[in-house]
C-alpha cells in the first residue's frame, strides 16, 4: 500500500493533489551548472537547516547514488521524487517524511524541491502545509529571490513564486468520447495544463491526467490555487456527466468493457504495464459507476502503482527484464481479482 493514498477522503475523480515550490539558495551556482563540490555544499547547508527545524527521526534521508535504479524508480512510480530527480541521480539526494505526504528534493532542477502530496482533492490544505514548510526551511536558509521577479529559478516559467499546483484526475469518461482535446485546448487559454501522470512529457497512461499551473509569475500564489480550484471542480462535473451520459445510453456497451477488462486481468499470464493500466482504469470506472460493488476504487489506484517496473522487481527483490517483469506482473493481477 502506498502510505500516502491511506486515508478515507477519496473521490472517484480525483486521486490526489500535489504542491510543489522550487528554491535556490542565494549567491549559488544552479545545478545544471553546479560543481560536484557545489552540490555537496548545497547539501550539507540544507541538511543542517533540516537538523534545526525538524524533529529527529522525522524525515529519512534518501542519497540516489546509493540506491539500485529500480529502487529510484519505484519511489518514482510512488508519485515520491520527480523523473527529474531520477535523471540527475549521481548528486540527488532527497528527505521523505515519515507518512510520505512531504517530499524535500535536493539539487533536481533547482536547489530545493518541496513537494506536499495528498489523497483526493485537497487543494486549500495542501498549500497550507506547503507554504508552512516553506516558510520554515526560508527562515534558516536564503533564497535567490529578485523584488521584481520573485523568486529565482533555473527554468524561467517556474520564476516568480516557484509555485506549481497540481491535480491527478481519473478521466476514462471524457477519454473515451474524444473530449480530452478539446479540454487540453481550453485550459491552455485558462493558463493552465494537463500532463501525464509524471508530470512534463509524460504519457497519460490508464486515463490519468495532471492538471496545473502553467506559469509562475504574474500571478499570486492565491490566485493560482482559486483558479486550480475552479477549473478542477468544472472538469469533476464534465467527467460525472459523461460518465453518467455513457451509463444511460450505452449501458450494455459500457458493462461489456468492464467485465471484459476484469475477465483480461483475472486470467492473463503475461501483460505490459501499459495494458494493464487501461483494463485497470477501465475496472475503476465500473466500480465508481456501481458496476462491480465487490472492488474499491482506492484500491485499484494502488495496485496501478504497484504493478509498475519499479514496484514489481521490489516485490521480488530482485533486478528483472521486461519479459520477468510482465509475468510478475500478470501473476499480481490474477491473484487480487481471484
Amino acid at each position: 500500500m502506498v502510505m500516502w493514498l491511506n486515508s478515507n477522503e477519496y473521490d472517484d475523480v480525483v486521486v490526489s493533489t500535489r504542491l510543489r515550490v522550487a528554491r535556490n539558495l542565494e549567491r549559488t551556482t544552479f545545478p545544471v551548472f553546479a560543481s560536484e563540490e557545489e552540490s555537496k555544499e548545497v547539501l550539507n547547508k540544507v541538511r543542517d537547516a533540516m537538523d534545526l527545524i525538524f524533529k529527529e527521526n522525522e524525515y529519512s534521508f534518501h542519497k540516489l547514488d546509493d540506491m539500485e535504479q529500480r529502487e529510484r524508480s519505484r519511489y518514482m512510480e510512488d508519485h515520491l521524487i520527480s523523473p527529474g530527480l531520477v535523471e540527475k541521480s549521481s548528486n540527488g539526494s532527497f528527505f521523505l517524511r515519515n507518512d510520505e505526504k512531504v517530499t524535500i528534493m535536493i539539487n533536481e532542477e533547482d536547489h530545493i524541491r518541496l513537494q506536499v502530496l495528498l489523497p483526493g482533492f485537497d487543494i486549500i490544505q495542501g498549500w497550507e502545509l506547503c507554504s508552512q514548510i516553506d516558510d520554515m526551511l526560508e527562515s534558516k536558509l536564503d533564497f535567490a529571490y529578485h523584488r521584481e521577479y520573485g523568486y529565482l529559478t533555473t527554468c524561467p516559467t517556474n520564476t516568480g513564486t516557484g509555485l506549481r499546483a497540481s491535480v491527478m484526475l481519473h478521466l476514462p469518461g471524457v477519454t473515451a468520447t474524444g473530449n480530452i482535446s478539446s479540454i487540453i485546448n481550453a485550459l491552455k487559454k485558462a493558463g493552465l495544463t494537463i500532463r501525464g501522470i509524471y508530470g512534463e512529457g509524460t504519457e497519460a497512461v490508464g486515463d490519468l491526467y495532471q492538471v496545473s499551473n502553467q506559469l509562475t509569475l504574474g500571478e499570486t500564489e492565491d490566485e493560482i490555487i482559486e483558479k486550480l480550484n475552479r477549473v478542477v471542480c468544472q472538469l469533476i462535473k464534465r467527467e460525472k456527466s459523461t460518465r453518467a451520459f455513457l451509463l444511460e445510453k450505452r449501458h450494455v456497451e459500457f458493462e461489456d468493457r468492464v467485465f471484459r477488462a476484469k475477465g483480461l486481468l483475472s486470467n492473463a499470464r503475461v501483460i505490459s504495464s501499459k495494458e494493464a493500466l487501461k483494463n485497470l482504469s477501465t475496472i475503476k470506472l465500473g466500480i465508481d459507476s456501481g458496476i462491480l460493488a465487490d472492488l474499491k476504487g482506492k484500491e485499484l489506484i494502488d495496485l496501478m502503482i504497484s504493478i509498475r517496473p519499479g514496484n514489481v522487481q521490489s516485490i521480488e527483490d530482485k533486478v528483472m527484464n521486461k519479459v520477468e517483469r510482465d509475468v510478475k506482473r500478470a501473476t499480481v493481477l490474477r491473484e487480487y481479482f481471484n
